[in-house]
C-alpha cells in the first residue's frame, strides 16, 4: 500500500536533529520498506549518518538546507528569513508535489505559520487546527484544538469537529467516530453561545458516526467519544494537564515503591506489569501532532524526543497519506457546505 509514498524530513528540526531524524527514518523505513525519505538538511552532517544505515540511504535523498530554523525565532521571523531553510524546503517538497507529507520536530510556531503560507488551507476552512491522540479507559481519542487557535466562534468549532472525524478514521481507524464538544457541563443549556451554536450544528450534520453532544473534562479520561472538540486555550491546557498527572503519578509509584524492602520486593514481583503500563502510556507512542485543514499533510513531532518517537510521527504521516486523509476531508467539508449555519456558524440555538 506503500508503494511510491514518500514524506518529506526537516532533518535539522528537534532538540537531537539531525542523529536522531535518521535514526528515527530508519526505524520508520523498517514498517514501511516501501516509503522513500527526503531529507532536508546540512548534507555535510548527514551524508555521514546515512552511510551508517545503508538500506535507509538506498531508499533516501539528501537535499542540502543552508539555515536552521531555531526553537526561539519567532513564527514572522521563521517566515521572512525561512525561505533556504531545511523546514521550509521539506513543506515545499509537500506544496510541489515531491512529497506526500512532511514531518518536523523544529518550532511549532514557525512549522505552522511556513506550512499555512506554503500549502493554504482548504476550501470551507478558517483555520488550521492542531490534533494529536492519547490513550483512554476505552481506548484512544483525538482531540483538537491543541493551541492554534485561543478564541474560536461556532464555525471553527465545527470545522474542527469535521477534521477530527476524518482523523479518527484515518489514524485511528474507527468506522463511525462519535464526537463530543468540550464544555463545563453535559445539558444542553451550558456552556458559552459559541459551543451551543456549533452543538446545533452538528446534529443536523451527516458526518460518518454521531454527534454525541457535549463532554466534560472527566469524560477525556473515559474515552466517552473518539473526537474531542475545543478551543486552542482549552485543549492546550486540558493536554498539559494529562501529560502532567501521568507523570504525577509515575513520580507516586517510583516514591512508593521505594519507600521499604518489602515495597521493593512488591516492585519485583510487578515489574511486568508496571513494564506493560509504562508501554500503555509512553507519549512516544502518541507522538504526531497533525496541523489539520492544509492543502497537505503536515506533522509536527515533538522537539525533545528520540528516534522511536519520530518514527511514530512518520507512521502517522504514512497512515494519513494511504487513507487518504485530504480527499475525505474535502469530501466531508462539501457535505458540510449544505448545511444551514455550517460556515457562518449561525445555525439557530
Amino acid at each position: 500500500m506503500s508503494a511510491g509514498l514518500a514524506i518529506s524530513l526537516d532533518a535539522m528540526g528537534g532538540d537531537h536533529a539531525p542523529d536522531m531524524v535518521v535514526r528515527g527514518a530508519d526505524i520508520a523505513r523498517q514498517r514501511f520498506p516501501q516509503v522513500r525519505f527526503l531529507f532536508f538538511g546540512d548534507e555535510a552532517r548527514l551524508k555521514p549518518l546515512l552511510k551508517d544505515f545503508p538500506a535507509l540511504a538506498a531508499t533516501s535523498e539528501i537535499h542540502h538546507a543552508d539555515t536552521v530554523i531555531k526553537m526561539e525565532d519567532k513564527p514572522s521571523q521563521a517566515l521572512r528569513g525561512g525561505r533556504g531553510s531545511s523546514m521550509r524546503l521539506a513543506i515545499d517538497a509537500v506544496q510541489s508535489g515531491s512529497a506526500h507529507a512532511v514531518v518536523s520536530a523544529g518550532n511549532t510556531g514557525a512549522l505552522m505559520a511556513m506550512a499555512k503560507f506554503v500549502l493554504k488551507t482548504m476550501p470551507g476552512i478558517d483555520r488550521p487546527a492542531i490534533a494529536s491522540f492519547f490513550p483512554t479507559m476505552r481506548s484512544e481519542s483525538v482531540m483538537l484544538d491543541l493551541g492554534a487557535n485561543i478564541v474560536c466562534d461556532a464555525s471553527n468549532l465545527v470545522q474542527f469537529a469535521v477534521m477530527g472525524n476524518v482523523f479518527a478514521r484515518t489514524v485511528l481507524g474507527v468506522r463511525e467516530p462519535s464526537t463530543g464538544l468540550l464544555n463545563v457541563g453535559s445539558e444542553e443549556l451550558k456552556g458559552h453561545d459559541a459551543v451551543r451554536e456549533a452543538a446545533a450544528i452538528l446534529r443536523q450534520a451527516n458526518l460518518p458516526g454521531r454527534f454525541h453532544g457535549f463532554v466534560e473534562g472527566d469524560d477525556l479520561a473515559k474515552g466517552t467519544v473518539d473526537v474531542f472538540v475545543t478551543d486552542g486555550f482549552t485543549g492546550n491546557v486540558a493536554l498539559k494537564s494529562i501529560e502532567g498527572t501521568v507523570k504525577l503519578y509515575g513520580y507516586f509509584l517510583r516514591q512508593s515503591f521505594g519507600s521499604a524492602l518489602l515495597a521493593k520486593l512488591g516492585y519485583l514481583l510487578a515489574r511486568p506489569a508496571l513494564n506493560a503500563l509504562r508501554a500503555r502510556v509512553d507519549p512516544r507512542r502518541y507522538n504526531g501532532a497533525i496541523f489539520m485543514g492544509l492543502n497537505g499533510i503536515c506533522i509536527k513531532s515533538h522537539g525533545g524526543t528520540d528516534a522511536f518517537g519520530f518514527a511514530n510521527a512518520i507512521g502517522v504521516a504514512v497512515d494519513m497519506v494511504q487513507n487518504g486523509a485530504i480527499e475525505n476531508m474535502k469530501r466531508d467539508f462539501d457535505q458540510m457546505m449544505t448545511i444551514p449555519g455550517a460556515v457562518t456558524g449561525t445555525a439557530a440555538v
